[in-house]
């Protein structure tokens, strides 16, 4: 009989599998902390044999050389990917044995990346899953710009072959588990729902459902922005990463945060969003540790620059600590654990910030004063659905290179939900700009009375 776990990585929007039988497994797209995966394989008493990759990663940092040196197991990677180690190139057909009368059979799906391979699991002969990496998705596809702009038409249309071999193929039953598509901007939608099966998208997939021709023209239509750190992470990926180190990161105290502020390094808050702007250190940012801070902080800052962390335990550092290096973030520079109080030399004075609703901003707006700034910081894709009348968009990941864009006067920053508003707000504190963060769903606006009208000139 065989098994499937999930291993998810939520602030990526990511998952891996570990998948065999009672003795023998196989990992697909592990993650760079390869810690949780041996523990999984040590509880289920499995020997890890295979570890195989769909594909080069843009996304974040394999840990798949790592855990096959650790565990003697044979690395599959796809034969046609130029990478700079030693790997079981695999080629469409190829075969591995996993356990008794389990099989791993690869299926180049070219379209995510040119060299793109699925694996499906087969049970006595007959297919029970299918590990589509960045291929088939939960209702998706993987997005296929992110390797060349010059090969994005040609990698969609690729795209839409390789879903419908894959369903032509597989049986309505087959269990269809992606890498991408739960949060990741490596799909180009997102999911909806945590499971699938090949019936399922043959009903449901634009992919199945559509023509190529309408297949592509939707898909390159739809796609979104790219972090910019996704350009750092192909290369390490195929260069070979090193391995992880997650050791304690060394502490600091109120003296040497001044210093590295004063340096030009990034200070970065990982409390809620609301205690930061209560009080913080003056030229610190916030980016929640329990959003998408892998996602977020590597987009925004300057590659290579180093990163203090400011949290209020332990835990919360570690944790961090392991979700950047997800992303190829690390060792951060120190940490400090606490409050404002332990961070800030004594005789300076914490920064605070006032946070708002979208009831609060309608009020303002109103009362007849001079009107504020109010800052628009979702992406382009969001804003074209509608924004408040008169706002100024900067999408958050822009934001840094664009303050100066900004009018004068007090500005009133949203997003969709509040988490992004929280980081930029701490931007435009970090240079003495007056914010108010609005901490409120964006559907709160209407409600609130504000005015909102559509990229097509509507109300």
């Amino acid at each position: 009989m065989f098994f499937v776990e999930t291993l998810e990585l939520e602030g990526l929007g990511n998952r891996s599998y570990l998948a065999g039988g009672p003795r023998a497994a196989v990992v697909v797209d592990p993650p760079r902390d390869i810690d949780q995966v041996i523990a999984s394989a040590a509880r289920r008493g499995v020997r890890i044999a295979y570890v195989a990759e769909t594909h080069v990663h843009n996304d974040y940092v394999t840990g798949g050389l790592d855990l096959a040196r650790i565990t003697g197991a044979g690395y599959l990677v796809p034969a046609a990917a130029d990478v700079a180690y030693d790997r079981v190139p695999v080629a469409d057909g190829d075969t591995v044995t996993l356990d008794e009368g389990l099989v791993l059979r690869a299926v180049a799906t070219p379209g995510h990346t040119p060299h793109h391979t699925s694996y499906v699991l087969e049970e006595s002969g007959r297919p029970v899953a299918a590990f589509t990496g960045g291929s088939l998705l939960i209702g998706s596809v993987g997005r296929p710009d992110l390797v060349e702009p010059r090969l994005t038409e040609q990698l969609a249309r690729a795209q839409h072959a390789s879903v419908r071999r894959l369903a032509d193929e597989l049986a309505d039953e087959v269990t269809v588990l992606p890498t991408h598509g739960f949060g990741s901007f490596c799909s180009s939608s997102q999911a909806e729902g945590d499971t699938t099966t090949i019936g399922v998208e043959r009903r449901r997939n634009s992919a199945l459902t559509k023509d190529v021709d309408a297949f592509v023209a939707e898909l390159l239509e739809g796609l979104d922005d790219i972090p910019a750190y996704y350009a750092h992470m192909g290369p390490v990926n195929a260069a070979g990463p090193a391995p992880v180190d997650l050791t304690p990161v060394r502490r600091a105290g109120a003296a040497e945060i001044a210093a590295r502020l004063a340096a030009g390094e990034w200070v970065v808050d990982l409390r809620s969003r609301v205690a930061f702007a209560a009080g913080h250190v003056a030229g610190s940012f916030n980016f929640e540790g329990d959003g998408k801070l892998a996602t977020y902080l590597a987009w925004l800052i300057p590659w290579g620059r180093p990163v203090t962390l400011l949290g209020e335990d332990a835990e919360q550092i570690a944790d961090a600590q392991r979700e950047l290096a997800r992303v190829g973030i690390d060792r951060p520079a120190a940490a400090a654990t606490g409050g404002p109080a332990d961070w800030i030399v004594e005789g300076d004075k914490p920064r605070s910030f006032a946070r708002a609703t979208f009831a609060d901003l309608a009020a303002t707006l109103r009362d007849g004063g001079e009107p504020p700034v109010v800052l628009d910081v979702r992406r382009d894709s969001e804003r074209e659905l509608g924004f408040v009348e008169g706002s100024v968009h900067i999408p958050v990941h822009q934001l840094r290179g664009r303050i100066g864009e900004i009018p004068a006067g007090e500005v009133w920053v949203h997003c969709a939900g509040g988490l992004r508003a929280a980081t930029a707000a701490s931007l435009l504190d970090a240079v003495g700009r007056q914010v108010v963060a609005v901490d409120d769903g964006f559907d709160a606006a209407v409600d609130a009375g504000l005015t909102i009208a559509s990229a097509d000139g509507a109300h």
